[in-house]
Protein backbone atom coordinates (compact mmCIF):
# COMPACT_ATOMS: atom_id res chain seq x y z
CA UNK A 1 0.00 0.00 0.00
CA UNK A 2 1.54 3.75 -1.19
CA UNK A 3 2.01 5.72 2.18
CA UNK A 4 1.85 8.67 -0.31
CA UNK A 5 -1.76 7.71 -1.63
CA UNK A 6 -3.02 6.81 2.02
CA UNK A 7 -2.04 10.42 3.17
CA UNK A 8 -3.59 12.04 -0.45
CA UNK A 9 -7.07 9.93 0.22
CA UNK A 10 -6.70 11.36 4.03
CA UNK A 11 -6.09 14.94 3.35
CA UNK A 12 -9.09 14.32 0.96
CA UNK A 13 -11.67 12.98 2.67
CA UNK A 14 -10.76 15.97 5.79
CA UNK A 15 -10.99 18.79 3.28
CA UNK A 16 -12.48 19.62 0.10
CA UNK A 17 -13.29 22.96 -1.98
CA UNK A 18 -17.21 22.02 -1.61
CA UNK A 19 -16.70 22.62 1.95
CA UNK A 20 -14.58 26.17 0.80
CA UNK A 21 -17.20 26.87 -0.51
CA UNK A 22 -20.44 25.99 1.28
CA UNK A 23 -21.64 24.08 -1.52
CA UNK A 24 -22.77 21.14 0.93
CA UNK A 25 -23.67 20.89 4.49
CA UNK A 26 -20.27 21.66 6.07
CA UNK A 27 -21.65 19.58 9.26
CA UNK A 28 -22.89 16.91 7.93
CA UNK A 29 -19.76 16.35 5.40
CA UNK A 30 -17.34 16.75 8.19
CA UNK A 31 -19.18 14.11 10.69
CA UNK A 32 -19.54 11.55 7.62
CA UNK A 33 -16.26 12.13 6.60
CA UNK A 34 -14.77 11.63 10.56
CA UNK A 35 -16.46 8.63 10.45
CA UNK A 36 -15.21 7.10 7.28
CA UNK A 37 -12.19 8.35 8.41
CA UNK A 38 -12.43 6.29 11.46
CA UNK A 39 -13.22 3.33 9.83
CA UNK A 40 -10.03 3.64 7.28
CA UNK A 41 -7.88 3.70 10.38
CA UNK A 42 -8.91 0.10 11.26
CA UNK A 43 -8.12 -1.46 7.87
CA UNK A 44 -4.92 0.80 7.56
CA UNK A 45 -1.76 -1.47 9.01
CA UNK A 46 0.60 0.40 11.86
CA UNK A 47 2.76 2.86 10.68
CA UNK A 48 1.39 4.22 7.78
CA UNK A 49 -1.43 5.37 10.33
CA UNK A 50 -1.10 7.09 13.58
CA UNK A 51 -3.37 5.48 16.37
CA UNK A 52 -5.77 7.57 17.54
CA UNK A 53 -4.53 10.19 20.67
CA UNK A 54 -0.91 9.26 19.87
CA UNK A 55 0.44 12.56 20.53
CA UNK A 56 -1.43 13.14 23.96
CA UNK A 57 0.18 9.85 25.04
CA UNK A 58 3.52 10.25 23.98
CA UNK A 59 3.07 13.77 26.06
CA UNK A 60 1.79 12.44 28.88
CA UNK A 61 4.50 9.75 28.86
CA UNK A 62 7.08 12.48 28.87
CA UNK A 63 5.84 14.06 31.96
CA UNK A 64 5.23 10.72 33.77
CA UNK A 65 8.79 9.83 33.10
CA UNK A 66 9.73 13.08 34.80
CA UNK A 67 7.81 12.52 37.69
CA UNK A 68 9.27 9.13 38.08
CA UNK A 69 12.92 10.36 37.53
CA UNK A 70 12.23 13.13 40.53
CA UNK A 71 13.27 11.95 44.05
CA UNK A 72 12.26 15.15 45.50
CA UNK A 73 9.00 15.41 43.44
CA UNK A 74 6.13 16.45 45.84
CA UNK A 75 3.52 18.89 45.32
CA UNK A 76 0.39 18.39 43.19
CA UNK A 77 1.35 21.74 40.48
CA UNK A 78 1.27 20.88 37.12
CA UNK A 79 4.65 19.79 35.44
CA UNK A 80 5.50 22.27 32.62
CA UNK A 81 6.66 21.02 29.26
CA UNK A 82 8.58 24.25 28.76
CA UNK A 83 11.38 23.35 30.65
CA UNK A 84 13.16 19.92 32.31
CA UNK A 85 11.27 18.91 35.45
CA UNK A 86 13.56 18.87 38.43
CA UNK A 87 12.16 19.32 42.12
CA UNK A 88 14.66 20.80 45.48
CA UNK A 89 14.67 20.23 49.07
CA UNK A 90 12.04 22.73 48.91
CA UNK A 91 9.75 20.66 48.32
CA UNK A 92 10.70 18.20 51.43
CA UNK A 93 10.32 19.27 55.24
CA UNK A 94 13.94 19.45 55.30
CA UNK A 95 14.35 22.95 57.78
CA UNK A 96 13.13 23.58 61.41
CA UNK A 97 10.10 25.88 61.41
CA UNK A 98 9.33 25.37 65.16
CA UNK A 99 9.98 23.83 68.26
CA UNK A 100 7.49 22.68 70.88
CA UNK A 101 8.91 22.23 74.71
CA UNK A 102 6.08 21.36 76.92
CA UNK A 103 6.84 17.94 77.73
CA UNK A 104 9.29 17.62 81.05
CA UNK A 105 11.02 14.65 79.77
CA UNK A 106 11.85 11.84 77.09
CA UNK A 107 8.99 12.33 73.82
CA UNK A 108 8.71 8.51 72.63
CA UNK A 109 5.99 8.79 70.41
CA UNK A 110 4.49 11.89 67.63
CA UNK A 111 1.40 11.39 65.59
CA UNK A 112 -0.35 13.81 63.45
CA UNK A 113 -4.17 13.23 63.36
CA UNK A 114 -5.84 11.87 60.17
CA UNK A 115 -7.40 15.60 59.08
CA UNK A 116 -3.60 16.74 59.68
CA UNK A 117 -5.26 19.32 61.85
CA UNK A 118 -3.94 17.98 65.48
CA UNK A 119 -0.52 16.78 66.60
CA UNK A 120 -0.37 14.74 69.79
CA UNK A 121 2.54 13.46 71.72
CA UNK A 122 3.83 10.84 74.51
CA UNK A 123 6.55 11.13 77.13
CA UNK A 124 8.11 9.25 79.88
CA UNK A 125 7.17 12.60 82.21
CA UNK A 126 3.49 10.09 82.75
CA UNK A 127 1.37 12.68 80.20
CA UNK A 128 0.59 12.72 76.19
CA UNK A 129 -0.42 16.04 75.04
CA UNK A 130 -3.06 17.34 72.13
CA UNK A 131 -1.69 19.84 69.84
CA UNK A 132 -3.84 21.80 67.37
CA UNK A 133 -2.06 22.81 63.54
CA UNK A 134 -3.31 26.74 62.65
CA UNK A 135 -4.25 27.66 59.14
CA UNK A 136 -0.64 29.03 58.95
CA UNK A 137 0.89 25.67 60.21
CA UNK A 138 2.03 26.83 63.38
CA UNK A 139 1.43 24.22 66.31
CA UNK A 140 0.15 25.69 69.32
CA UNK A 141 -0.89 23.34 73.18
CA UNK A 142 -4.56 22.23 73.17
CA UNK A 143 -4.65 20.17 76.20
CA UNK A 144 -2.29 18.15 78.24
CA UNK A 145 -3.67 14.84 78.84
CA UNK A 146 -2.58 13.74 82.97
CA UNK A 147 -3.87 10.85 84.13
CA UNK A 148 -1.22 8.13 83.62
CA UNK A 149 0.94 7.39 86.49
CA UNK A 150 3.93 5.57 84.39
CA UNK A 151 5.26 6.88 80.67
CA UNK A 152 3.51 7.10 78.18
CA UNK A 153 4.73 5.58 74.95
CA UNK A 154 1.99 5.19 72.11
CA UNK A 155 -0.82 7.21 71.44
CA UNK A 156 -3.64 6.88 68.39
CA UNK A 157 -6.00 9.32 66.62
CA UNK A 158 -10.01 7.64 66.41
CA UNK A 159 -10.72 8.30 62.29
CA UNK A 160 -12.45 10.94 62.80
CA UNK A 161 -10.26 12.20 65.40
CA UNK A 162 -12.68 13.38 67.87
CA UNK A 163 -11.22 10.53 70.33
CA UNK A 164 -7.43 9.70 71.05
CA UNK A 165 -5.89 6.25 73.07
CA UNK A 166 -2.65 6.16 74.89
CA UNK A 167 -1.42 4.09 77.02
CA UNK A 168 2.48 2.27 77.62
CA UNK A 169 3.95 -0.80 78.45
CA UNK A 170 3.85 -0.20 81.87
CA UNK A 171 0.47 1.55 81.95
CA UNK A 172 -3.54 0.85 80.78
CA UNK A 173 -5.05 2.40 77.93
CA UNK A 174 -7.09 5.45 78.24
CA UNK A 175 -9.70 6.85 76.41
CA UNK A 176 -9.79 10.68 75.72
CA UNK A 177 -11.94 13.69 73.78
CA UNK A 178 -10.09 15.48 71.60
CA UNK A 179 -12.58 18.80 72.28
CA UNK A 180 -12.59 18.71 75.68
CA UNK A 181 -9.65 16.49 76.72
CA UNK A 182 -11.38 14.55 79.10
CA UNK A 183 -10.61 11.71 80.46
CA UNK A 184 -13.70 9.10 78.89
CA UNK A 185 -12.79 5.68 80.17
CA UNK A 186 -9.80 3.61 81.31
CA UNK A 187 -9.82 0.03 79.75
CA UNK A 188 -8.79 -2.67 82.81
CA UNK A 189 -7.05 -1.23 85.57
CA UNK A 190 -3.97 -0.83 86.96
CA UNK A 191 -4.55 -3.14 90.04
CA UNK A 192 -5.45 -5.58 87.30
CA UNK A 193 -2.25 -5.26 85.13
CA UNK A 194 -3.86 -4.48 82.06
CA UNK A 195 -1.17 -2.73 80.36
CA UNK A 196 -0.80 -1.99 76.69
CA UNK A 197 1.82 -2.13 74.32
CA UNK A 198 -0.14 -0.64 71.54
CA UNK A 199 -3.52 0.14 70.07
CA UNK A 200 -5.41 0.85 66.90
CA UNK A 201 -8.85 1.95 65.93
CA UNK A 202 -11.05 -0.01 63.45
CA UNK A 203 -12.67 2.76 60.28
CA UNK A 204 -15.93 3.07 62.47
CA UNK A 205 -14.45 5.18 65.36
CA UNK A 206 -16.39 3.00 67.76
CA UNK A 207 -14.31 -0.42 67.91
CA UNK A 208 -10.52 -0.79 68.71
CA UNK A 209 -7.95 -3.38 69.52
CA UNK A 210 -5.18 -3.33 72.12
CA UNK A 211 -2.31 -5.76 72.18
CA UNK A 212 0.10 -6.02 75.73
CA UNK A 213 3.43 -7.13 76.19
CA UNK A 214 2.08 -9.47 78.85
CA UNK A 215 1.63 -12.57 76.81
CA UNK A 216 -1.19 -13.88 79.30
CA UNK A 217 -3.54 -10.91 78.22
CA UNK A 218 -2.61 -11.37 74.51
CA UNK A 219 -5.14 -8.90 72.14
CA UNK A 220 -8.42 -7.53 73.33
CA UNK A 221 -11.10 -5.87 70.84
CA UNK A 222 -13.17 -3.38 72.60
CA UNK A 223 -16.04 -0.71 71.99
CA UNK A 224 -15.28 3.12 73.43
CA UNK A 225 -17.64 1.91 76.38
CA UNK A 226 -15.01 -0.37 77.42
CA UNK A 227 -17.11 -3.40 76.63
CA UNK A 228 -14.98 -6.61 75.45
CA UNK A 229 -15.98 -7.75 71.88
CA UNK A 230 -13.20 -10.35 71.25
CA UNK A 231 -10.18 -11.18 72.72
CA UNK A 232 -7.03 -13.14 71.20
CA UNK A 233 -5.36 -15.08 74.34
CA UNK A 234 -3.56 -18.33 74.47
CA UNK A 235 0.18 -19.76 73.67
CA UNK A 236 -0.46 -18.47 69.95
CA UNK A 237 -0.66 -15.07 70.86
CA UNK A 238 2.78 -14.24 72.83
CA UNK A 239 4.04 -10.88 73.40
CA UNK A 240 2.76 -8.23 71.42
CA UNK A 241 5.62 -5.50 69.88
CA UNK A 242 3.23 -3.53 67.96
CA UNK A 243 0.17 -3.83 66.01
CA UNK A 244 -1.95 -2.21 63.58
CA UNK A 245 -5.45 -2.26 61.60
CA UNK A 246 -6.02 -1.75 58.18
CA UNK A 247 -7.66 1.56 57.04
CA UNK A 248 -10.32 -0.72 55.71
CA UNK A 249 -10.58 -2.39 58.80
CA UNK A 250 -10.21 -6.01 57.04
CA UNK A 251 -6.93 -6.73 58.54
CA UNK A 252 -4.81 -6.96 61.88
CA UNK A 253 -1.42 -7.07 61.04
CA UNK A 254 0.97 -7.91 64.75
CA UNK A 255 4.33 -8.37 65.36
CA UNK A 256 4.95 -11.17 67.82
CA UNK A 257 8.30 -11.99 70.25
CA UNK A 258 10.39 -9.10 68.22
CA UNK A 259 10.45 -10.88 65.01
CA UNK A 260 7.36 -12.30 63.80
CA UNK A 261 4.89 -10.74 61.90
CA UNK A 262 1.29 -11.89 61.82
CA UNK A 263 -1.32 -10.75 58.96
CA UNK A 264 -4.89 -11.68 60.00
CA UNK A 265 -8.10 -11.19 58.02
CA UNK A 266 -10.64 -10.43 60.41
CA UNK A 267 -13.21 -11.90 57.60
CA UNK A 268 -11.70 -14.71 56.26
CA UNK A 269 -10.16 -16.13 59.12
CA UNK A 270 -6.71 -16.67 57.23
CA UNK A 271 -3.16 -15.77 58.69
CA UNK A 272 0.03 -15.50 56.61
CA UNK A 273 3.12 -14.79 59.02
CA UNK A 274 6.45 -13.47 57.73
CA UNK A 275 9.55 -14.20 59.65
CA UNK A 276 12.46 -11.36 60.15
CA UNK A 277 15.75 -12.59 61.22
CA UNK A 278 16.36 -9.22 63.27
CA UNK A 279 14.81 -7.96 66.29
CA UNK A 280 11.15 -5.83 65.30
CA UNK A 281 11.09 -2.76 67.20
CA UNK A 282 8.09 -0.95 65.83
CA UNK A 283 5.38 -1.37 62.72
CA UNK A 284 3.57 1.43 60.30
CA UNK A 285 0.90 0.95 57.98
CA UNK A 286 0.62 3.25 54.59
CA UNK A 287 -2.10 5.26 54.42
CA UNK A 288 -4.04 3.09 51.61
CA UNK A 289 -3.27 -0.15 53.68
CA UNK A 290 -1.68 -1.93 50.94
CA UNK A 291 2.06 -1.46 52.63
CA UNK A 292 3.68 -1.64 56.03
CA UNK A 293 7.46 -1.10 57.23
CA UNK A 294 8.70 -2.29 60.38
CA UNK A 295 12.06 -1.09 62.03
CA UNK A 296 14.83 -3.64 62.76
CA UNK A 297 17.06 -3.27 65.52
CA UNK A 298 19.76 -4.22 62.83
CA UNK A 299 20.09 -0.59 61.53
CA UNK A 300 17.39 -1.13 58.55
CA UNK A 301 13.72 -0.78 57.72
CA UNK A 302 12.06 -3.36 55.56
CA UNK A 303 8.61 -2.66 53.45
CA UNK A 304 6.18 -5.11 53.15
CA UNK A 305 2.92 -5.50 50.80
CA UNK A 306 0.19 -6.70 52.63
CA UNK A 307 -0.96 -8.86 49.50
CA UNK A 308 1.92 -11.06 50.17
CA UNK A 309 3.11 -11.09 46.62
CA UNK A 310 6.24 -10.03 47.19
CA UNK A 311 8.77 -12.34 48.59
CA UNK A 312 11.29 -10.31 49.87
CA UNK A 313 10.71 -6.77 51.03
CA UNK A 314 12.38 -3.34 49.71
CA UNK A 315 15.31 -2.51 52.63
CA UNK A 316 16.15 0.94 53.34
CA UNK A 317 19.21 1.67 55.48
CA UNK A 318 21.56 4.69 56.71
CA UNK A 319 19.87 5.67 60.35
CA UNK A 320 21.64 4.34 63.68
CA UNK A 321 19.29 1.76 65.48
CA UNK A 322 20.86 -0.91 68.09
CA UNK A 323 18.86 -0.25 71.48
CA UNK A 324 16.32 1.71 71.43
CA UNK A 325 12.82 1.19 70.19
CA UNK A 326 12.80 3.62 66.91
CA UNK A 327 9.84 4.61 64.64
CA UNK A 328 8.73 5.10 61.39
CA UNK A 329 6.24 6.29 58.70
CA UNK A 330 5.35 6.92 55.59
CA UNK A 331 4.82 10.23 54.19
CA UNK A 332 4.51 12.88 51.54
CA UNK A 333 2.47 12.85 48.04
CA UNK A 334 1.13 9.88 47.27
CA UNK A 335 3.11 7.67 50.09
CA UNK A 336 6.60 8.14 48.21
CA UNK A 337 8.92 8.84 51.08
CA UNK A 338 9.89 6.93 54.30
CA UNK A 339 10.66 8.64 57.33
CA UNK A 340 12.61 7.58 60.62
CA UNK A 341 13.75 8.65 63.47
CA UNK A 342 17.48 7.60 64.76
CA UNK A 343 19.87 6.82 67.36
CA UNK A 344 22.38 9.70 66.11
CA UNK A 345 20.13 12.24 66.95
CA UNK A 346 18.84 12.70 63.30
CA UNK A 347 15.94 12.20 61.07
CA UNK A 348 16.59 10.40 57.91
CA UNK A 349 14.28 10.63 54.76
CA UNK A 350 13.99 8.21 51.75
CA UNK A 351 12.42 8.38 48.63
CA UNK A 352 11.12 5.27 48.11
CA UNK A 353 13.23 4.52 44.64
CA UNK A 354 16.47 4.79 46.79
CA UNK A 355 17.76 2.43 49.62
CA UNK A 356 19.88 5.17 50.45
CA UNK A 357 18.78 8.52 52.53
CA UNK A 358 17.74 11.25 50.62
CA UNK A 359 18.00 13.83 53.09
CA UNK A 360 19.54 13.73 57.02
CA UNK A 361 18.10 16.82 58.96
CA UNK A 362 19.93 17.80 62.07
CA UNK A 363 18.69 19.53 64.53
CA UNK A 364 18.20 17.47 67.41
CA UNK A 365 20.50 16.90 70.25
CA UNK A 366 19.46 13.20 71.40
CA UNK A 367 18.01 10.37 70.22
CA UNK A 368 15.16 10.61 67.88
CA UNK A 369 12.40 8.17 68.72
CA UNK A 370 9.31 8.81 66.89
CA UNK A 371 8.57 10.80 63.66
CA UNK A 372 4.95 11.27 62.04
CA UNK A 373 4.40 12.95 58.56
CA UNK A 374 1.64 15.37 58.20
CA UNK A 375 -1.54 13.26 56.13
CA UNK A 376 -3.02 16.20 54.27
CA UNK A 377 0.47 18.21 54.09
CA UNK A 378 2.96 16.66 52.54
CA UNK A 379 5.86 19.40 53.56
CA UNK A 380 5.17 18.79 57.20
CA UNK A 381 7.00 16.41 59.73
CA UNK A 382 7.09 16.36 63.42
CA UNK A 383 9.50 14.41 65.24
CA UNK A 384 9.63 13.54 68.29
CA UNK A 385 13.46 13.52 71.01
CA UNK A 386 15.13 12.38 74.17
CA UNK A 387 15.91 16.05 74.31
CA UNK A 388 12.37 16.79 75.59
CA UNK A 389 11.25 18.59 72.29
CA UNK A 390 9.28 18.32 69.61
CA UNK A 391 10.40 19.58 66.02
CA UNK A 392 8.10 20.72 63.06
CA UNK A 393 9.65 20.44 59.87
CA UNK A 394 8.87 22.38 56.56
CA UNK A 395 10.69 23.33 53.49
CA UNK A 396 13.67 23.22 52.83
CA UNK A 397 15.91 26.03 50.62
CA UNK A 398 15.58 25.47 47.10
CA UNK A 399 18.87 24.17 45.99
CA UNK A 400 21.51 26.03 44.56
CA UNK A 401 22.00 26.23 40.43
CA UNK A 402 24.97 24.09 40.77
CA UNK A 403 23.12 21.49 43.07
CA UNK A 404 20.64 21.19 40.78
CA UNK A 405 22.26 20.01 38.10
CA UNK A 406 24.25 17.29 40.22
CA UNK A 407 21.08 16.04 41.25
CA UNK A 408 19.80 16.15 37.71
CA UNK A 409 22.64 14.72 36.80
CA UNK A 410 22.35 11.89 39.36
CA UNK A 411 18.47 11.38 38.35
CA UNK A 412 19.63 10.51 34.69
CA UNK A 413 21.86 8.57 35.71
CA UNK A 414 18.92 6.59 37.81
CA UNK A 415 16.74 6.69 35.04
CA UNK A 416 18.82 5.30 32.42
CA UNK A 417 19.29 2.51 34.94
CA UNK A 418 15.63 1.55 34.81
CA UNK A 419 13.79 -0.64 32.62
CA UNK A 420 10.31 0.96 32.61
CA UNK A 421 8.42 3.87 33.72
CA UNK A 422 5.95 3.65 36.75
CA UNK A 423 2.98 5.67 37.26
CA UNK A 424 1.31 5.48 40.62
CA UNK A 425 2.44 4.60 44.25
CA UNK A 426 1.54 1.20 44.08
CA UNK A 427 3.69 0.61 40.39
CA UNK A 428 6.62 2.79 42.19
CA UNK A 429 6.93 0.33 45.10
CA UNK A 430 6.36 -2.73 42.89
CA UNK A 431 9.03 -1.66 39.97
CA UNK A 432 11.43 -1.07 42.54
CA UNK A 433 11.37 -4.14 44.64
CA UNK A 434 11.24 -6.68 41.17
CA UNK A 435 14.69 -4.51 40.10
CA UNK A 436 16.28 -5.42 44.11
CA UNK A 437 15.43 -9.03 43.27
Amino acid sequence: MCKEKIHRLACDIVYSKEMESCEADSCLVQDLRKNLLVELEKLIPLPIVIPERRLEHLVESAVLDQIDTCLYHNSWDAVSLYKDHCCGRDQIPSETVQILMAHKNEVWFVQFSNSGKYLATASSDCTAIIWQVLDDNKVELKHTLESHQNPVSFVSWSPDDTKLLTCGNAEVLKLWDVDTGVLRHTFGNNNAGFTVSSCAWFPDSTRLVCGSSDPERGIVMWDTDGNEIKAWRGTRIPKVVDLAVTPDGESMITVFSDKEIRIFNLETKVERIISEEQPITSLSISGDGKFFIVNLSSQEIHLWDLAGEWKQPLKFSGHRQSKYVIRSCFGGLDSSFIASGSEDSQVYLWNLKKAKPLEVLSGHSMTVNCVSWNPRNPRMLASASDDQTIRIWGPGKPNRPENRLGDKKRLNQWFQEKSSCTKSTESIYYSYHTAQL
